[in-house]
Parts: structure tokens; C-alpha cells; sequence
């Protein structure tokens, strides 16, 4: 079964391995639990939420006899398409698989449950013309609710250690659209002043993810504002983005978009 939406007060269905390709949001709303992500156990209790994108990685589910959950699970790459790339959910993300459990404030957790009711609600109406825009949207409202919450935390908790000092600097630092021009792992390190090796051992360590990855994330969205502005031709497009041949701007389109940078142009245009 591969489902893009799926609703459930199952707490020990929360890791089944056709989720795999989702991401999970269960909050706890009475008793306690645990499990162990990433190596490390967590506890929860109520009016905590936890969000783990592919939760087959969860391991020891825990429960006491009061645990009471409720959980959705969406598709994790269709989540991400409703966000900008360069949006609070990349740090948020790799804050979230250091420690995926927020303490949430009553009134906070009655807003997410709210969501989670909300798109149970629409789950089934699959019918729909716009079902999926109809589900997205919802889902937006939910990850601005859990946004809010989480940035709320991470503003209360001292980040000093090494490595999460090089992530949050090499996200910092792709805020800044210098992904424009820059896309070489070896320029970011000369910038941390670390070496290109140790770079990308740490965000893959800490993220689960590279950092060309993330550098591309960043620059996928800077390719389309410019290929939607019809004044730029291509060969300019290819000299702002520092790309040294068209060719090579050609392949890249086609890696990052599904097209060619003409294809892509001319998939713009009114049918």
C-alpha cells in the first residue's frame, strides 16, 4: 500500500514501513510512550508532537496503558513542494532529526489537533477535482502550526556545540542566495573555514542529507524566478548563475526541473 495521506490513532502502526515515504506528526494526548530514533530513545507525554520524516526509522515503540495518540502522515516530498525552498523548513527539518519532540503549550496543541481533524475530515474525498490542492492547503496550515511551535523552542535552547554551529552557519549562509553563482561544496568549507571532507561528513551526520543537496535547494527556485522572466535570455540566465557553458546550464536544468531550460520556458506559455 503506498498512501499520500493517512490518518490514526494506532501509536505502534506510527512506524509501518509503507509510511517510508512520508513524513509523521503524532501528538500524544494523554498518558506516555517511547520510542528510539536515530539511536536515541525519546519520551513522550502529553501535548508532545512529534515530527519524523520517514518514521520506518522509529524503532522500540513503548506504551503505557493510557498512551493515547493521534497521528497523520503525508507524503514527505509532496510537503515539501508546498514550501519555498529557502523557507524556516530547512533549518527546521534538521533541527527536528536532532530532537523530534515538541513540548507543546495547551493551546498550541489544541490548534494541531484542530489540523489533524481538519484533514481527516477531507481525507476521503478523493473524488474531488482538487483534492490535492484542497489537501495541501491544509496541510500548509498544519506545518505553520507546528512552524510556530518549533521555532519557539529552538529560541529557548542553546545551540553551542561544533556541529551545529557549521550547520546553522552553512544554511545562513545559502540564505543569502549566494547559491546563485557558488554550487561548489569546496567554496562553503573555505567560508567555515573547514575542509570540504569534514563539511560534508557533519551535515550528512547531522541532516541525513549533503550539502550539495541543500545547495541545490536553494538555487532550484533562484533557476525558475529567472527562466519566468521572459527579459533574461538564456545565455544571460547561464552568466548570472556563473554557469561556465550553456551546455553545461542545459544539464543542469535537466537534472533539477525535468527539462531543458527551453523546454521549461516553453511549458510556460498558455496552451
Amino acid at each position: 500500500m503506498n498512501v499520500d495521506f493517512l490518518y490514526s490513532t494506532d501509536f505502534y502502526g506510527m512506524n509501518a514501513h509503507e509510511l517510508s515515504h512520508t513524513c509523521m506528526h503524532l501528538l500524544c494526548t494523554a498518558g506516555e510512550g517511547s520510542f528510539v530514533f536515530n539511536e536515541r530513545c525519546y519520551h513522550i507525554v502529553k501535548n508532545d508532537l512529534v515530527v519524523i520524516p520517514m518514521p520506518h526509522k522509529v524503532k522500540n515503540l513503548a506504551a503505557h496503558a493510557d498512551l493515547q495518540v493521534e497521528w497523520f502522515a503525508a507524503d514527505y516530498k509532496f510537503l515539501q513542494s508546498l514550501l519555498p525552498s529557502n523557507n524556516y523548513s530547512i533549518g527546521g527539518s534538521i533541527s527536528l532529526n536532532q530532537n523530534p519532540v515538541i513540548a507543546l503549550t495547551d493551546k498550541q496543541a489544541a490548534h494541531i489537533l484542530a489540523d489533524f481533524h481538519r484533514l481527516r475530515t477531507r481525507l476521503e474525498e478523493r473524488h474531488l477535482m482538487f483534492y490535492r490542492e484542497l489537501m495541501g492547503s491544509l496541510c500548509l496550515t498544519m506545518m505553520y502550526d507546528i512552524f510556530e511551535a518549533h521555532a519557539q523552542r529552538d529560541a529557548t535552547e542553546n545551540h553551542t556545540d561544533r556541529t551545529g554551529y557549521i550547520v546553522k552557519q552553512l544554511m545562513a549562509l545559502l540564505a543569502t542566495g549566494i547559491s546563485q553563482t557558488e554550487r561548489e561544496v569546496r567554496y562553503y568549507a573555505e567560508r567555515l573555514t573547514v575542509s570540504p571532507k569534514y563539511l560534508s561528513a557533519t551535515i550528512k551526520r547531522v541532516t541525513g542529507h549533503s550539502v550539495t543537496s541543500y545547495i541545490d535547494r536553494y538555487t532550484i527556485p533562484i533557476l525558475k524566478s529567472h527562466l519566468n522572466d521572459e527579459r533574461l535570455s538564456l545565455t544571460q540566465i547561464a552568466e548570472l548563475m556563473n554557469f561556465t557553458t550553456l551546455s553545461y546550464f542545459s544539464r543542469y536544468c535537466t537534472k533539477h526541473l525535468g527539462q531543458s531550460p527551453s523546454e521549461y520556458r516553453l511549458s510556460l506559455q498558455p496552451k
